[in-house]
């Protein structure tokens, strides 16, 4: 019986994890199409948003480190 709790624990905080890289994934994405969007329709000058939201995607990947985590962190959604 204890060892089945301990997994639903685990399986609950893996779950929330998973959800919190879903936002930031989607936070993303979005950002990227919109500033596409934004740059073809209003000013070229909206791909450095584009851009920027790369080079943070790269930078976390590379140190394990994302803003929009510790936001989503501040925001109440569970690490």
């Amino acid at each position: 019986m204890l060892t089945l709790l301990m997994l639903k624990k685990e399986f609950k905080q893996f779950k929330e994890i998973i959800m919190q890289e879903r936002i930031v994934r989607a936070v993303a994405g979005t950002l990227v199409l919109i500033s596409v969007l934004l740059s073809i329709y209003v000013n070229v000058n909206w791909l450095f948003l584009a851009g920027f939201v790369g080079v943070n995607l790269i930078q976390s990947s590379l140190t394990k480190w994302c803003l929009m985590t510790d936001i989503l962190c501040k925001l109440g959604v569970p690490k």
